[in-house]
């Protein structure tokens, strides 16, 4: 007999479509701590700071239809995105406090043969691996000792606090906690809850600049060898856009990023090339290196 999944993974459009290694990555440390998953038919969350500007009913619509299908299987969903999460979670939390919505939505959704009704929960994977802190610890044979770690848990993982309820907004621990189970020391740098400026940069890139340049300066500043993130468009960001920064200020910008979970496969004996860290653009050579990789 077929062993029950915990969860419906959403993986989120720009980790299976542009970095399909850190999924992979994410498997492999899911697989080690006991995280049992399944895949059903979701489509986009649809993003937070996109459709919802300009549609709200659409955006909800969409939302509720995904939260259908984990519903159909009494699952809930686990998310390896921060916009995913909080797109989730948002549309969530609006149709519980809005009944002429949520009724608004049922009659879209009843075109399909669906019909939302609010009985699962969407957990961030982030959570979900700090609630099995324990398994971590147990997992992990490689201890990072001697890294030096800037995290970056972004925008969307924290706020808005009343709908995402999981770290402190102005002062989050839960990333520097992970990170720390890894064996890696956290380092301070003033700016951790500084936007990375990822979606302004797609609009405006000369703002955006501006906000990853106050990062990066304070990031280098620390002495960091690598920064930790949890959400795909901060990853993204940090690993393409350095050396277009640099070229825009004329200085030298080279942090390697890395998601939680390929920080976790690391130290739990999966080498380089298991979790396909070949594909950065920022290279980890001198990372590797020194973690006697």
């Amino acid at each position: 007999m077929r062993k029950m999944t915990d969860y419906k993974m959403f993986e989120g459009c720009t980790i299976g479509n542009r970095i399909p290694f850190i999924e992979a990555a994410s498997r492999k440390v899911f697989d080690k701590v006991g995280i049992e998953t399944s895949q059903t038919n979701f489509t986009c969350c649809p993003d937070p700071t996109g459709m919802k500007s300009f549609d709200n009913d659409a955006w909800l619509a969409i939302g509720a239809r995904n939260l259908c299908l984990a519903e159909a299987e009494g699952k809930d969903i686990i998310s390896l995105c921060n916009g995913c999460t909080n797109t989730l979670r948002g549309v969530q939390h609006q149709l519980k406090h809005d009944s002429w919505k949520m009724d608004k939505v049922n009659k879209e959704l009843a075109k399909i043969g669906k019909e939302y009704k609010g009985t699962i929960d969407i957990k961030h994977f982030v959570d979900v691996l700090s609630d099995k802190l324990d398994k971590v610890k147990e997992a992990i044979t490689k201890p990072l000792d001697g890294l030096k770690v800037a995290v970056h848990p972004g925008c969307h993982y924290m706020r808005p606090a009343e709908w995402m309820e999981s770290d402190d907004p102005m002062r989050p621990t839960t990333l520097k906690k992970l990170v720390e189970a890894s064996g890696a020391t956290v380092v301070d740098y003033g700016e951790e809850i500084l936007c990375c400026g990822s979606a302004v940069t797609n609009a405006y890139e000369e703002h955006g600049f501006a906000n990853l340049k106050i990062k990066m300066d304070a990031i280098k500043k620390s002495g960091a060898d690598v920064i930790a993130v949890n959400c795909p468009a901060c990853y993204q960001q940090f690993d393409t856009r350095q050396r277009d920064l640099g070229k825009a200020y004329e200085t030298e910008y080279a942090t390697p990023v890395l998601y939680i979970t390929e920080l976790y496969a690391l130290a739990m004996g999966f080498t380089p090339d298991d979790i396909g860290l070949k594909f950065h653009r920022v290279r980890l050579k001198s990372t590797l290196e020194k973690l006697g990789l």
